[in-house]
């Protein structure tokens, strides 16, 4: 195989938990030219990763003309494809670019007939109610190739990049991060829930640092906060960083807090001691992924609390969690009364837990 194509058609956080597989795939064939094809404004996150060569940029919606422009871009280019989206468009991509394909399929589609045909080696997904974890699933693409003695595979953030100046000089040794928006309404923590935690950090005389990227949504949740909470050892430093400046942010912290978003998944790749807020997210499928993490890593469907390593999961303690759903009403837009009902005095408290164990950043 001297040239791979690695099919990665979701968003950032998806991108990112695919990194193992690249990874691993770099390790079965140094010297093969691997690229990665996702969608635009999607693979900044692979942005100086040393196992990629080239990233494939591509509209979420390519219409006719573009998919014939890509169609001609892919034909048999590559000698392997790796198709790590389950969907019908990652398939045909497959298809078109390489010869052999290995690739994952829903565990019950429609279309589940030809794109079996289509492949030389199928790994069937569970879907969000599983119990295997997305990266572990990657990572059975490459069983008809396996690599020997390999015990630990990492999600691979981007290098780390200078902070700021500002910024930089603000900072104090060990700040704690904070990150309070989330895309969709299921996942998002109340903003009155993030406004007491901070509050209670703050009291605790810890310096908080605010992420997020500077689109509307992500603005109006922090302004949100913002709006209650005055101090200053609050910093917001949303929309001012990249990802490899995060990286640096995100390895000085004492302590990341947040959602099921992308930037927690890359504070754990990071290395940064992490406490994440779940609500109908099943963690076996979608924790974030902790360093160090062996084949042998095991994470509970259902818990209050948890810790893997570096992560520490948060639940609600409904008997219906987690549900795999978008929300009590199965909608972007939709409550999660499962994530409304982890209590800031909770949350507080497992991280002032956190940051007081001897092997914690900074501990005292």
């Amino acid at each position: 195989m001297n040239r791979i194509l690695v099919i990665a058609t979701r968003q950032i956080g998806d991108v990112l938990l695919t990194t193992p597989l690249i990874h691993a795939a770099r390790r079965r064939w140094p010297k093969a030219r691997i690229d990665v094809l996702g969608f635009e404004g999607q693979l900044g996150i692979l942005k100086g990763n040393p196992d990629v060569d080239q990233c494939l940029a591509t509209p979420a919606r390519l219409g006719f003309a573009g998919a014939w422009r890509l169609g001609r871009q892919l034909w048999r280019r590559y000698d392997l494809a790796l198709v790590s989206q389950p969907g019908d468009r990652a398939h045909l991509l497959g298809w078109i670019a390489a010869p052999c394909r290995s690739g994952l399929l829903p565990e019950s589609g429609g279309s589940n007939w030809w794109k079996t045909r289509l492949l030389d080696h199928a790994v069937t997904s569970a879907g969000d109610r599983g119990e295997v974890h997305v990266v572990m699933e990657k990572l059975r693409l490459l069983e008809p190739w396996p690599v020997q003695g390999e015990a630990f595979t990492p999600v691979v953030p981007p290098p780390p990049r200078p902070l700021p100046a500002e910024l930089g000089a603000r900072l104090r040794p060990g700040p704690i991060v904070v990150h309070v928006p989330s895309m969709w309404r299921y996942k998002q923590w109340p903003i009155e829930h993030f406004v007491k935690l901070v509050q209670g950090l703050l009291h605790e005389g810890h310096q908080v640092v605010l992420t997020g990227s500077s689109s509307p949504r992500d603005q109006q949740c922090i302004g949100a906060l913002r709006a209650e909470v005055h101090s200053p050892d609050l910093i917001d430093a949303s929309g001012q960083l990249d990802f490899g400046q995060l990286v640096t942010l995100l390895s000085d912290c004492v302590l990341y807090i947040g959602p099921d978003t992308s930037i927690t998944h890359l504070a754990a790749a990071s290395g940064a001691p992490v406490l994440t807020l779940l609500g109908p997210t099943n963690p076996q499928r979608w924790a974030p992924w902790p360093v160090d993490a062996g084949r042998s890593i095991h994470i509970v469907r259902h818990a209050a609390m948890q810790t893997l390593n570096n992560i520490t999961l948060l639940q609600g303690p409904q008997e219906c969690v987690p549900c795999g759903r978008a929300g009590c009403e199965d909608h972007h837009h939709s409550p999660s009364a499962c994530l409304e009902s982890i209590t800031p005095d909770f949350a507080l408290a497992q991280a002032m837990a956190i940051m007081a164990k001897p092997s914690s950043r900074y501990a005292s």
